[in-house]
This record gives structure tokens, C-alpha cells and sequence, in this order.
């Protein structure tokens, strides 16, 4: 349920409303948008009336129910306005949302080594790239697949860091390493395979960085939004929801199908910001460019893009890898339909 406030209603009136609500077991969380302030009442409201609601204060402009069982994440919750991922990275904020840049993060599937991680580091964020990605800790469907080297590859992740200005993004796969994580982390992305591990999503959502979730393989969209319901509920309200492909009946010729018609439905259904990685979504590098272009045409706010120096030597994925000389044309390639959307940045010289 929410509570839509009157434009320019006083604080300390809102304050005086929020008390009033908790007396009555409800727990209000205060949402401030561009024109109006929100309510956002959490508890057990099954039961109350809405008019019983709006005699609590004049200020009050109407009481509304929300309809769908993912309560925060729902656009209806913001009153239809989309929300923003303000990440800090050494080079300073960037925004993740749908009225802001496209943001692209780029980098190996795995980290292997300092000096190639560095060096990709630099070469990605010379073609425009704002974000690093690299696991640290791998799951993999083999336990004889090479798993990340682990907390040595968060040391490697820093110093890349360091040496580029990129924000991190970096998989937790185990609680127990969730505060390493966070000490050299930016985004702490949660995979497929955990998207309903849900005693991880609130960990996760009980710590202040932001979380980048991945939809499972098999997962629905509501499925998705429900595990991101658990994030927020948890505290968290910096989620990005990351398209990365799910299983359907042809595994020939793509590694997954990804789901680029997710983009507009979820637009519909919440504001949060929408991410697409096109490189799990097909598996083969040759197909992530049209797919990297098609998912910004249909509206996506960030691409991950895998991006290894030698994908034939890859200790993980390197099939669906690009190099970074090509990394470098697609970003050119995005810039044209970045611009001609309105969504993309000022192109970056080089420094390699």
C-alpha cells in the first residue's frame, strides 16, 4: 500500500504521519520523487481500509494498494517513476537508470592473472567502458572446471582498480566471503545460479553496496523480481536486474536465448534499472554485437560485455569472448545507436 502526499506537504506533517502509521504496526518508508513524496507502507494492510488511511492528515492526496506480491520492486511504488543506481568508482559517480547514459561493463569472465587483468582493465576503459567486470569466485556446472582463484583474485581486482579508475563488479557465490567482497567491490553481483538462494539475497540486501542480480536459467520474470523483492526488503534499494539469457529447447547454436522483449515488459512492471549481458545470452562472441545492439535499441540502461586478450586461452568462457580490438569496433558501433537514441556518452580518448 502507498500513501501519495499532497505537492508541497511540510516535513514535519510527513514526519507526523509516518509516527501515527508505526502506532498502527505498519512500517512506512518514505519515497521522494521529482514532484511528489510516497509513502510506502509495509506490514500487514490487507485489512485496512484506504479511507481510514487518508482521514490520518489533508496532506494526504490518496492511498493506493499495490497490486503485485513484489511490493518495492513494483513500478506502481514510485508512482511510475524509474529509480537510480548511483555507483562510486575511483573516477567518480556513475548513474545506472533509464534517464541517464547507457553504462557498459566489460571485461574476462574470470580473473587469472595481474597483468591481464590490468591490462584488459585499461583497454576497456580506453573504449569507453565505466565498469570492470571479473570473478573472482566462478560456479561452474563441473567440479573439475576451473572454480576463480578466490580471495587472491580480489587482491588482483583492487589493483586493477587502482590502475584504471573502473567500479568493480564482482560475483559472491558463499556469505562467508561477503565481507571480502564488499572491501573491493563496487557492484556485488549475485548469478544465475544464486538468484533464489534467498538466505544470500538478504545478506546481500543487509550490506550498503550495490547488487547487480542475474535471472536464474530458468527463472520467470516474476521469479526475478521476487528475488530482488528480498533484496530490497532487506534494506538494499540499489538493485540492477541483469538479462543474461535463460534455457530453452536449442542448445546448438546458442549457449541461452536471451530475453530482449524483457527489456519493455520490464519497464512496465518496475523501476528499476535494466542491464543486458548479451555474452552469456548467445555464447558465441560473433552474435554479441547484434545482440549488444539490438538490447540498446530496445531500451536497456547497461551492457556487460565479456572482453579476454586471448579467448582461445581463456580459463573460462572464452567462446563467448571478445578481444579487446574488438571491443573497441563495437563500442563504436554502439555509439551509433546510443546517439541516435539519446543515450551515450562522450566518447573517451585512448591512453594505451
Amino acid at each position: 500500500m502507498i500513501v501519495v502526499m499532497k505537492i508541497g506537504s511540510p516535513e514535519a506533517e510527513i514526519n507526523r504521519i509516518n509516527e501515527e502509521l508505526t502506532t498502527w504496526g505498519l512500517t512506512p518508508e518514505k519515497i521522494v520523487g521529482k514532484h511528489k513524496i510516497v509513502i510506502g507502507l509495509v506490514g500487514e494492510t490487507a485489512d485496512l481500509d484506504p479511507l481510514q488511511i487518508q482521514e490520518v492528515s489533508p496532506w494526504i492526496e490518496q492511498v493506493l494498494r499495490v497490486e503485485q506480491p513484489y511490493k518495492r520492486a513494483s513500478r506502481q511504488y514510485r508512482q511510475g517513476e524509474a529509480s537510480e543506481v548511483i555507483i562510486n568508482t575511483p573516477d567518480g559517480a556513475v548513474i545506472i537508470g533509464e534517464n541517464h547514459p547507457i553504462s557498459v561493463v566489460a571485461g574476462p569472465c574470470s580473473v587469472e592473472n595481474e597483468e591481464m587483468i590490468i591490462d584488459v582493465a585499461l583497454r576497456v576503459k580506453a573504449a569507453g567502458a565505466k565498469f570492470l567486470r571479473g570473478g573472482a569466485y566462478k560456479p561452474r556446472t563441473s567440479p573439475y572446471a576451473f572454480q576463480g582463484h578466490g580471495e587472491s583474485a580480489l587482491e588482483l581486482l583492487a589493483a586493477a582498480r587502482a590502475a584504471s579508475g573502473l567500479g568493480i563488479i564482482t560475483e559472491v557465490m558463499d556469505a562467508a566471503d561477503l565481507d571480502k567482497i564488499v572491501e573491493v567491490a563496487d557492484v556485488i553481483q549475485v548469478g544465475a545460479r544464486n538468484m533464489q538462494n534467498f538466505s544470500l539475497l538478504k545478506k546481500v540486501g543487509a550490506q550498503p553496496k550495490p547488487v547487480l542480480l542475474k535471472r536464474g536459467m530458468a527463472a520467470t520474470i516474476e521469479d526475478w523480481l521476487m528475488a530482488a523483492e528480498y533484496i530490497l526488503a532487506a534494506g538494499n534499494p540499489n538493485v540492477i536486474l541483469c538479462e543474461r539469457g535463460i534455457r530453452t529447447f536449442d542448445r546448438q547454436y546458442t549457449r541461452n536465448t536471451l530475453d530482449i522483449s524483457v527489456v519493455p515488459v520490464l519497464r512496465k512492471l518496475t523501476h528499476l534499472p535494466i542491464m543486458i549481458d548479451p555474452s552469456h545470452g548467445t555464447g558465441w562472441s560473433e552474435f554479441v554485437p547484434s545482440m549488444a545492439m539490438a538490447s540498446i535499441a530496445a531500451g536497456t540502461d547497461s551492457l556487460m560485455i565479456e572482453v579476454h586478450p586471448n579467448p582461445k586461452k581463456a580459463l573460462s568462457d572464452g567462446p563467448q569472448s571478445l578481444t579487446p580490438e574488438a571491443f573497441d569496433r563495437l563500442m563504436q558501433e554502439l555509439a551509433v545507436i546510443g546517439k541516435a537514441v539519446g543515450r551515450w556518452r562522450q566518447p573517451v580518448a585512448a591512453t594505451f
